[in-house]
């Protein structure tokens, strides 16, 4: 049978129909396709995207809720294949050693537009908290508090160290760690009273339109410059393209926008979608990301991809 389908193939190529060129054989362990989520909501976002169209082609998707160290090892292991939360600069002390030895694959930016760094709402910024080394200025404002995401995230590491190396003289500040919805319910308690708060901000996030913040300036050193511009990579395990060719064409060809990720965000909380079905929304109303997405990708069985998934969406 097996002799049979690559036989089809073949006349298929010859008569035109079919690029045999693009047709890479993934090895059986990549019909179920291991991601991991740190527990983020872009993340969460973009590994809905994917898997809806990982389905339409045949595989399976398997996410793994681990933070940013552990889904890295994971990858270098073999029990991760994929991981679309690589933020750069601010994961640069966490996936150095990995990329050093060689263990990991970095694929390329998926969201080569991002941006992560301090924020404040923008009452606080008006009072004239713009940039980090003012936030001493008005210490006992915020309570000599920052307020970050999960205990290990790199982010907070940066943090650390920087309260740490008394820089911006925030030595006796303190970070409260928690997760991004503990995080984003201590804005939202905040912001309902007036209160004075800073915390980690990113883009593309449901925060950036539920609240009226302003990013701040001067911490190039640690989260990069112009506002903690940011780029988004996608990594894989570092034999994944050599068993996975047609996966990892697919995943190579994947990047998105700040407008598809919040988009799907804002679906997921504020409409209470699923994020699959969040996902499947917003990608019938812009199906030609598939376009580029699926260049010279075809389904786990061969056949051409961008049919299957558009018949997938309903469209």
């Amino acid at each position: 049978m097996k002799m049979k389908r690559i036989t089809q193939l073949v006349l298929l190529a010859v008569a035109g129909w079919f690029p045999l060129s693009s047709f890479a054989v993934d090895d059986a362990r990549c019909a179920t396709v291991t991601q991991s989520d740190p527990g983020w909501t872009d993340i969460a976002a973009t590994n809905a995207i994917s898997g809806v169209v990982l389905n339409a082609l045949g595989y399976q998707q398997k996410v793994q809720n681990l933070s940013v160290a552990l889904a890295f090892q994971g990858l270098k292991t073999g029990q991760v294949d994929v991981f679309l939360g690589n933020w750069m600069p601010a994961q640069a002390p966490v996936i150095s050693k990995f990329t050093a030895d060689g263990s990991i694959s970095v694929l390329g930016a998926n969201l080569p537009a991002a941006r992560f760094t301090l924020a404040v709402p923008d009452y606080v910024a008006a009072a004239g908290v713009k940039d980090f080394a003012d936030l001493q200025k008005y210490a006992n404002q915020f309570d000599h508090k920052i307020y970050g995401i999960a205990p290990g995230a790199p982010a907070n590491q940066s943090l650390k160290k920087m309260i740490d190396a008394h820089d911006f003289a925030l030595q006796n500040w303190s970070l409260v760690e928690s997760s991004e919805s503990g995080m984003l319910a201590q804005v939202t308690r905040a912001v309902e009273r007036k209160q004075w708060i800073v915390f980690l901000g990113w883009e593309p996030h449901a925060m950036n339109t539920r609240f009226k913040l302003a990013y701040l300036s001067g911490g190039d050193n640690y989260f990069g410059a112009n506002y903690g511009r940011a780029t988004v990579n996608t990594v894989t395990r570092k034999d994944f393209a050599a068993t996975c060719p047609n996966l990892n064409r697919f995943y190579s060809q994947l990047t998105f926008d700040v407008a598809l990720e919040n988009a799907v965000i804002a679906r997921v909380l504020e409409q209470q979608q699923t994020a699959q079905d969040a996902a499947r929304d917003e990608l019938k109303k812009r199906p030609e990301l598939l376009d580029s997405w699926l260049e010279g990708v075809t389904t786990r069985t061969g056949e051409p991809a961008k049919p299957a998934v558009i018949n997938a969406l309903g469209l």
